[in-house]
């Protein structure tokens, strides 16, 4: 297949100018669904013809066939069912015929759906299909999808207004038509994209003119970044990068372009739907890393290696996958070799993203071989050292294991001994003060913490630091809180691992005694569960601990992560009056 085979795609689905009109027109009287970052771009690929040959949201019939088989009824191959979720008392108000229009989060409207059916979402069978787990604590992805319980699922078509507004990189936002265009104009017979949502560096420049050449096929260059609905000053920067990067590559030899394509998490088939997106570009060919689309970057992987190659090619959408294989430099040559091919013995370096992030961070200098001067240049204003970057403390556990007191010693001393301002987000006083309306209940306690988690992330991005000190009993909120954190800086998760017994004793808020008498109900710990963290980077319990001592602890653990200079953090130990 070629660029030039994609003349007949289905055409983008904008309506002509009177009909826009009249549909402003009629939208007096339509419901409105207001759409997340997620949505919209769903929306612009629908609108786009990103997502060709899908002309709307999934109906039931569809969802069932893409979860079960990867296939639409008609057998066309599709992996991941694109819906839209609203609540259902929303969706109790539309019926079968309803327009109803679709909303930016500015209130302007985009698209209008015509409903065809609402349905129920199987958000644990939609997590285990897409994502091989649905277990919130170990996929942000079916975390996100168990959220979806308790709303609906709006199928039918879509008409769209215009495609959605962006103000940045104009010049780069193209729709699949004018890429297929461009890619045609270049007399190139076949395209291969790259999705890296990382800048890329000379490393890089070797192993796309690599594979491009061995293909004779041009290059799509386009970062697959996470939707956010905030300012990312990491995205741009990002983009930047690329755009240097291009500059270095051979005139004509690849087009950078920024799509609504977004990184689901979702591996094999995450990998699987950018293909069909790229293919609906221009792209004949897909590089495929050895865990493309994994929710765990940096961590232990998630998806087995090579998976999401595999499920590009078994899919048959039409695009090829290219394994990606990343290179180590070899001093020695002054080469960049698969490592495969470097001998026992003889040294290499790592020279991805990754390993230029690690030497930034620890203030090393920057090799040329590594990457090119205006890309450092980009990065070294983008990452100041650890010690300046904004991180949270995350304090959880039962009432009366020290969560409170703790924050407080910290705040203090990280206070007395820096720069980066601190806030302090204690339970009760975000209860007071950003919750009053919430109950106790497990869907209100995790809105708490979610509300926690984005102010605490607004902090971190603007680097400072966020002491945050909720009960938090459950997973999925924690999760999402570090979602929202880890975005922007370091998320350190502190289980205060307080026995029960122990916090009972103390019980300085008279909690335990009231619901041990009947008194209230819903107190954590004794008819309300708490689930505590598998893995936090710091578990402490306080029972023979004083506050200074624990906070040692934490200090101790932030200087061996660089985010503060140690032994300025130090504690002191305790005075006979502090004592």
């Amino acid at each position: 297949m070629t660029a030039a085979d994609h003349a007949s795609d289905p055409p983008a689905l904008l309506a002509p100018a009177a009909r826009a009109a009249r549909l402003r027109e009629l939208a007096v009287d339509m419901p409105s669904i207001s759409l997340d970052e997620r949505d919209l771009r769903d929306l612009e690929l629908l609108l786009t013809g990103g997502y060709a040959p899908l002309r709307g949201y999934a109906s039931r019939l569809e969802y069932e066939s893409v979860l079960e088989a990867m296939r639409l009824p008609d057998g066309t191959p599709w992996p991941v069912p694109i819906t839209l979720a609203v609540p259902e008392a929303a969706a109790d108000r539309l019926s079968r015929g309803d327009m109803a229009a679709l909303r930016d989060r500015e209130g302007f409207m985009v698209a209008v759906l015509h409903v065809a059916e609402t349905f129920a979402p199987q958000p644990g069978r939609e997590a285990m299909a897409l994502f091989g787990t649905d277990d919130p604590g170990r996929h942000p992805g079916a975390a996100r999808l168990l959220r979806r319980a308790g709303l609906r699922y709006v199928a039918g078509e879509v008409e769209g207004l215009s495609a959605p507004q962006h103000y940045d990189f104009t010049a780069l936002r193209r729709t699949p038509a004018a890429v297929r265009r461009l890619l045609a104009g270049r007399g190139a017979e076949r395209t291969v994209a790259c999705l890296d949502p990382a800048p890329l560096h000379r490393m890089h420049r070797e192993m796309l003119l690599t594979g491009a050449a061995e293909l004779g096929a041009g290059l799509f260059v386009s970062p697959l970044l996470t939707p956010s609905p905030f300012t990312e000053v990491g995205y741009f920067a990002t983009v930047r990068c690329l755009e240097h990067f291009v500059r270095r590559l051979p005139r004509e030899t690849a087009l950078l372009g920024l799509t609504p394509l977004y990184a689901l998490g979702a591996g094999p088939r995450g990998a699987a739907l950018q293909a069909i997106v790229c293919r609906n570009y221009g792209c004949t060919h897909l590089f495929v890393s050895e865990f493309h689309d994994d929710p765990l970057p940096g961590g232990q992987p998630f998806y087995a290696p090579w998976s999401a190659c595999e499920a590009v090619d078994a899919l048959g959408c039409g695009i090829a996958a290219v394994p990606l294989r990343p290179r180590r430099y070899v001093p020695a040559f002054s080469l960049f070799l698969d490592p495969a091919e470097i001998a026992p013995g003889v040294t290499s370096l790592a020279a991805d993203h990754a390993a230029l992030e690690g030497r930034m961070a620890r203030g090393e200098d920057i090799p040329d071989w590594l990457t090119f001067p205006e890309i450092l240049a980009e990065l070294s204003r983008l990452q100041p050292p650890p010690w300046r970057q904004g991180f949270t403390l995350f304090l959880t556990g039962l009432s009366g294991a020290g969560k409170s007191t703790l924050a407080k010693v910290l705040s203090v001393r990280l206070q007395e001994c820096q720069d980066r301002p601190v806030t302090l987000l204690d339970g009760d006083i975000v209860r007071r003060h950003l919750s009053s309306e919430l109950t106790f209940s497990r869907e209100h306690r995790n809105l708490n913490v979610q509300r926690i988690g984005y102010v605490a992330s607004e902090i971190t991005k603007n680097r400072g630091i966020a002491l945050c000190a909720p009960i938090a009993p459950y997973p999925e909120s924690r999760l999402a809180a570090r979602e929202m954190v880890s975005h922007w800086g370091a998320f350190i998760e502190i289980h205060m691992a307080t026995p029960l017994e122990v916090c009972e004793r103390r019980d300085r808020k008279g909690l335990y005694a009231k619901a041990r008498a009947g008194i209230i109900h819903g107190v954590t710990g004794v008819d309300d569960p708490y689930l505590p963290p598998e893995h936090p980077e710091l578990r402490i319990d306080t029972t023979g601990l004083s506050p200074l001592e624990a906070a040692r602890i934490v200090l101790d653990y932030l200087a061996s992560r660089q985010l503060i200079a140690s032994p300025a953090c130090a504690v002191a130990p305790e005075s006979p009056q502090a004592s």
